[in-house]
């Protein structure tokens, strides 16, 4: 027992490779630089972001079964040095004054490295935190977010200092090190093991009892059922909004509640807050409620909001209502990877993980295109937002359709009428 692992340690490991990683999402702070040094246009630099997006996506899928068979120590080291070598290249594609070789280094290896990093701490943690989920992958993803917030600071520090070049070597080198660090105390628990106080089998009624999963299946298994293609769709829904909201915040709030762009630009900076504090709190609340009630509850809120945004004309109203829907946007992250444990074990999470984060990939393209093709069509965000509504509306009703389809598959499980893998405790 003295052998076994703290989990909370394992816990902040994983907390430090999400927070390097999350520093992508602060990218918004050097497209300026980027244009005042080197020259590149807004439209060039622009696209460095969204190459690490769909590569994140893309390798998250790709390499999600070599993640979960080369264990979370190696691919953690394998993030790290994807990542810092990624941002390596982007500060001599600065000096080169190349856009393409910054294509290269930020967008495509970085990316992979972003897509690794975020699958393999994720499934570690819902393994140690079989009674806690929710709790543990809030966590880390929680990281992720206020990464963004803390890599802000640090970059507008750097490029007054030191130069945009010599600033993403300082970063490559920091965020290396770090992850190499955190990837080294990284280790699925024991076989058998289960927290302290709880009991596997659940025969000793003086012990809590472990929930049992939907049941136990490969990334390839789940493929082949209707639950994959629900979770992706919601996922991929919550995700479009949000990031259509992100993506037009200032604009919206301007038009909308009469926002300055002084106070518009302030309320962008506090969704980053509002993004990191939905993750850990409503992955924290689905440890109580149940993760497939609140999937239910991020869309019947944020259809009320979506809605009631285009009337509300009061600006500390209006701003309220934008950071409950953030709240919601992050939440749907750090949810989403207890959600897939309970419906399909952890023999292959990293892999079903990546596989349902193409969501986020096509999300991030989707989304800000949606939203700018809607304002043109109809005119004003109005109507925008109206859309994305509907589109909750969809939503709702898939969470209520899955919901029927686990409860038809847990009557299966009891009656011994089992179709597809075999039900098996979370903690083996």
């Amino acid at each position: 027992m003295n052998k076994i692992k703290n989990r909370w340690l394992i816990a902040a490991s994983a907390v430090g490779i999400h927070m390097s990683i999350g520093a992508v999402y602060a990218y918004s702070v050097l497209k300026k630089p980027l244009l005042e040094e080197v020259g590149w246009e807004f439209k060039e630099t622009a696209w460095a972001f969204s190459i690490a997006i769909l590569f994140l996506g893309l390798s998250a899928a790709f390499l999600g079964r070599k993640v979960e068979r080369m264990g979370p120590r190696k691919s953690g080291m394998l993030s790290a040095s994807f990542y810092g070598t990624g941002l390596l290249i982007a500060g001599l594609a600065v000096m080169l004054q190349n856009v393409y070789v910054f294509y290269l280094g930020y967008g495509v290896i970085g990316g992979i490295g972003l897509g690794v990093g975020y699958i393999c701490p994720v499934s570690t943690l819902v393994k140690w935190f079989p009674d806690r989920r929710g709790l543990a992958t809030g966590l880390a993803i929680m990281g992720f977010g206020f990464g963004a917030l803390i890599a802000s600071s640090i970059i507008q520090y750097l490029i007054s200092t030191v130069g945009i070049s010599s600033m993403f070597l300082v970063l490559g080198i920091s965020y290396f090190i770090i992850m190499m660090s955190s990837a080294q105390y990284l280790s699925p628990p024991p076989e058998g093991w289960v927290p302290k106080g709880f009991e596997e089998n659940g025969t000793d009624s003086g012990k809590k009892k472990i929930k049992t999963d939907l049941a136990q299946l490969t990334s390839i298994e789940a493929l082949r059922t209707p639950r994959f293609y629900f979770l992706w769709t919601m996922l991929f829904i919550n995700i479009t909004c949000g990031i259509a909201v992100i993506s037009v915040a200032s604009p919206l709030s301007q038009e909308i509640a009469g926002l300055t762009p002084m106070a518009a630009a302030a309320m962008v900076g506090a969704m980053g807050l509002f993004n990191g504090l939905g993750r850990i709190g409503w992955a924290s609340f689905s440890d109580v409620i149940g993760r497939p009630m609140t999937y239910t509850a991020f869309f019947v809120i944020q259809i009320i909001l979506f809605f009631l945004l285009p009337q509300t004309t009061n600006a500390l109203a209006f701003q309220a209502i934008v950071f409950l829907i953030l709240t919601c946007y992050g939440g749907g992250f750090s949810s989403i990877p207890a959600y897939i444990g309970d419906v399909f074990g952890t023999k292959n999470l990293s892999a079903i993980h990546g596989n349902i984060l193409t969501a986020w990939a096509a999300a991030g393209l989707v989304g800000p295109q949606l939203a700018a093709y809607a304002r043109e069509a109809s005119g004003s965000y109005a109507g925008t937002l109206y859309i994305f509504a509907g589109l909750f509306v969809i939503a709702l009703a898939v969470s209520v359709v899955i919901q029927f389809n686990i409860k038809a598959i847990k009557k299966q499980n009891e009656s011994g009428k089992i179709t597809t893998g075999t039900p098996k405790l979370a903690v083996s």
